[in-house]
C-alpha cells in the first residue's frame, strides 16, 4: 500500500513539474543572443537629438563603446542638434525621401530586424539563386494592392536601386545589336542618370541622342538603327505622366516608374510594358538601402539583365533583401493605407504650403498638372510630385539656379535636365526640418520682390 502511495504522489510530481515547465517554456522568452543587439539598437533609437537629428548604429566612435553620437539634419549643429544655423544655405537639391522618416518611427517595433551573425552567409539561398522567394512574392501582392503595375507573366529581377537596373537594362537592350549603336534617347526635361551613365561606360554598343521628340523630328524611320527609349513616369524633374514618343520596329523602350506611387501621383492604371524599373528609395523611402526591381517580359531579355547583373555584384546583398522584405510586408499589411495616406497627406500639406508662397510671385512659376481619377484612394485627387520643377520668369534671369543660390537655396540645375538654364529643380521630399527652412527662404525671396528689393 505504501509503495502505491510513493508511485502515485511520484508520477503525479512529475506531472505538475512537466505541466510547469511546457507552461512556462510555452509562455515565457529569455533571450540569448539577442540581448545586446536589441539593446544596442534600442540605445541608438532613444537619442533624441532634439528632434532635429537621429543617432545610428553605426555613428562615430562605437567601436571605441561611446554611445552613438548624434548627426544632425541640415542647417543644425550642437552635440544635441538643438542650435539652429541662422540663414544656413537650404538643401533642396537631393531626392532623398526622408518625408517618411516619422511613419518608419512609428513603426519601431514591425519593422525591425534582428539577424544572427551567421545569416545567409552563403552566395545563394536553398534554390541555387541571388533572388529571395519571399521577397519577390511580397513584390507581386505590392503591385496588386496598390494596383499601379501588371505583375502576371513576368520575370523579376532585384538590382542596386534603379541605377544598377537602369545600366542591365540598357546592356540587355543594346547587346542584341550586331552592327551600329543603339541609341538612347529619353524626353526633356530628363532624368541626368540616363546621360551620365551611357556617357560613362562609352559603350561602343550605345550612344545617349537626348530628346526623343527632336529626334523623332530629324532621323528617317529606316528600321537600320537600333533605338532605345527611356520612358520615367512620373517624370523627375517635373512630375507628369509621361508616354512614349518613338515606336516602330526597331524601337526598345525602358518605363522607369520609381514614382508610380500613391505619394507622388494618381495610380490610373496598371502599367503593363515590356520592362518596368521600381525602387525601394520611393516606395518606402529607404533611399540608403540600395534596393530596386524590374518587371520584365521577355525571357531573353531578362537572361540578359540577369548575366549583369551576376557579372557586376554577384545580385543584391542578402541582408538588404531581408530588410525590403520586412519593409515591404509592413506595408501590403493593411493594403498599403496606413503609409501611402500618411505619406499623400504629408506631400500634400507641402503642396499648398507651396503654392500659397509661389501665388504672390510673378517672377517664378512651377508646373501644373491637372487633377485625375486615382485607383488606389478611389477619388479625384491633385498630383503631389517629388520636385517643384521652378522657371524664372523675367528676362534677366538667364540661370535660375543662381537666383536661389544667391537666396541661400540650393536646388538642381536645369541644364543637368537636358533643359534651359532658367529652370531649377527644388525637392520637396526631404525632412521637415529642410521643408521648414525652405519654405522659410521662399518667403524671404517673394517678399523682396514684392518690396521691390530682389536684385540678387
Amino acid at each position: 500500500m505504501n509503495l502505491r502511495l510513493v508511485v502515485t504522489v511520484s508520477l503525479i510530481l512529475n506531472l505538475v513539474l512537466t505541466i510547469y515547465f511546457l507552461y512556462n517554456n510555452s509562455t515565457t522568452w529569455n533571450p540569448t543572443w539577442t540581448s545586446r543587439a536589441a539593446s544596442e539598437a534600442e540605445t541608438a533609437a532613444s537619442v533624441s537629438c532634439s528632434g532635429h537629428g537621429r543617432a545610428f548604429m553605426d555613428g562615430l566612435g562605437v567601436l571605441d563603446g561611446y554611445k552613438p553620437p548624434c548627426e544632425c539634419n541640415n542647417c543644425y549643429t550642437g552635440k544635441d542638434c538643438s542650435i539652429l544655423l541662422v540663414d544656413c544655405h537650404v538643401n533642396a537639391n537631393s531626392g532623398d525621401p526622408l518625408f517618411l522618416e516619422p511613419f518608419w518611427m512609428r513603426q519601431a517595433e514591425s519593422s525591425a530586424v534582428l539577424v544572427s551573425g551567421w545569416n545567409r552567409m552563403s552566395y545563394f539561398y536553398q534554390d541555387g539563386t541571388f533572388v529571395s522567394e519571399e521577397l519577390e512574392k511580397v513584390i507581386r501582392k505590392l503591385h496588386s494592392v496598390v494596383g499601379n503595375a501588371v505583375t502576371d507573366d513576368r520575370f523579376v529581377i532585384f538590382g542596386g536601386g534603379t541605377t544598377q537596373l537602369l545600366a542591365a537594362a540598357v546592356h540587355a537592350l543594346s547587346s542584341s545589336t550586331n552592327s551600329s549603336p543603339a541609341r538612347l534617347l529619353t524626353s526633356v526635361p530628363y532624368y541626368s542618370m540616363y546621360k551620365e551613365q551611357a556617357e560613362f561606360f562609352d559603350s561602343a554598343h550605345l550612344k545617349f541622342e537626348g530628346d526623343a521628340s527632336e529626334w523623332k523630328k530629324s532621323e528617317p524611320n529606316d528600321n537600320i538603327t537600333q533605338v532605345i527609349e527611356v520612358v520615367t513616369s512620373p517624370n523627375n524633374p517635373d512630375g507628369k505622366l509621361k508616354g512614349a514618343v518613338l515606336d516602330g520596329p526597331n524601337v526598345k523602350t525602358i518605363h522607369d516608374y520609381a514614382y508610380y506611387w500613391p505619394y507622388f501621383s494618381p495610380i490610373t492604371k496598371p502599367v503593363d510594358e515590356e520592362l518596368s524599373l521600381f525602387s525601394l528609395s520611393k516606395t518606402t523611402g529607404h533611399a540608403g538601402s540600395r534596393f530596386g526591381w524590374a518587371l520584365v517580359k521577355d525571357k531573353d531579355v531578362f537572361e540578359r539583365m540577369k548575366t549583369y547583373i551576376r557579372l557586376s555584384s554577384m545580385g543584391v546583398s542578402r541582408d538588404t533583401q531581408l530588410h525590403a522584405l520586412q519593409l515591404l510586408k509592413v506595408v501590403v499589411g493593411d493594403e498599403g493605407e496606413s503609409i501611402f495616406h500618411f505619406g499623400y497627406q504629408t506631400l500634400k500639406k507641402r503642396w499648398e504650403t507651396l503654392n500659397q508662397i509661389m501665388s504672390m510671385s510673378t517672377r517664378f512659376s512651377f508646373q501644373t498638372i491637372e487633377p485625375e481619377y486615382c485607383n488606389y484612394f478611389k477619388k479625384v485627387r491633385d498630383f503631389t510630385p517629388s520636385y517643384a520643377w521652378v522657371k524664372c520668369e523675367r528676362l534677366e534671369d538667364t540661370n535660375c539656379y543662381e537666383v536661389f543660390r544667391a537666396a541661400k537655396i540650393t536646388g538642381r540645375e536645369g541644364k543637368v535636365f537636358g533643359s534651359e538654364e532658367r529652370f531649377v529643380r527644388l525637392s520637396l521630399i526631404r525632412s521637415q526640418d529642410e521643408f521648414d527652412q525652405l519654405i522659410h527662404m521662399l518667403n524671404k525671396l517673394v517678399s523682396e520682390e514684392a518690396l521691390g528689393n530682389d536684385s540678387i
